[in-house]
């Protein structure tokens, strides 16, 4: 099972999808497969109950151990959210959700979405959140530059803006603007 995303860019990237498949056969055994291939799955059974409580475990695994990246984008959307009818546009933050159908009983989802998505989609319940970007103090520091002091006391005015010759500095405009002059209709008096 892999999770653990090392990229750390601010470059989108699509969001990922894991799906778990409880497989029936002919003969009234089934098999659990997993859309990583690195996963590994119990052998072919006849004892469902068992293979359905593995692939509900392996799903809650699979979300447990991945990191929400915060970059993804709605993996949800990149389906062209046909699993909730209701339109919606993709916005928000990335959550990781659960998806699976107790009636249907074969497949258990988990997916990258984002926040407007999420509450849409059926049987679904959001098991994790993207962790927002934290800063650290040098990246506080050197990030954000200090700003420029005005070279007069109280901040009203600054050297750089007053003209080079000398002249006083142009006055400032009232925000206001002048009443505008009233119109009159054509028949009133």
């Amino acid at each position: 099972m892999t999770s653990a995303s090392p990229e750390t860019s601010t470059d989108r990237v699509p969001g990922r999808a894991w799906t778990i498949r409880l497989t029936g056969h002919s003969d009234r055994s089934a098999t659990v497969s997993c859309t990583t291939a690195a996963c590994r799955m119990p052998p072919r059974s006849k004892d469902l109950a068992a293979l359905r409580a593995f692939a509900a475990q392996h799903s809650a695994a699979h979300a447990k151990a991945a990191t929400v990246r915060a970059n993804a984008w709605c993996h949800c959307g990149s389906q062209q959210c046909s699993a909730h009818t209701e339109p919606v546009y993709c916005a928000g933050s990335v959550v990781l959700i659960v998806r699976h159908d107790p009636t249907v009983g074969q497949v258990w989802s988990v997916e990258e979405v984002c926040a407007a998505c999420a509450p849409l989609i059926p049987h679904a319940t959001v098991a994790a959140r993207a962790a927002r970007p934290r800063r650290t103090v040098e990246q506080s520091a050197a990030a954000v530059p200090a700003p420029a002091r005005a070279g007069v006391p109280g901040g009203f005015s600054s050297p750089d803006t007053a003209p080079a010759d000398g002249a006083p500095a142009p006055g400032r405009r009232s925000g206001r603007r002048p009443p505008r002059p009233q119109r009159r209709r054509t028949g009133q008096r």
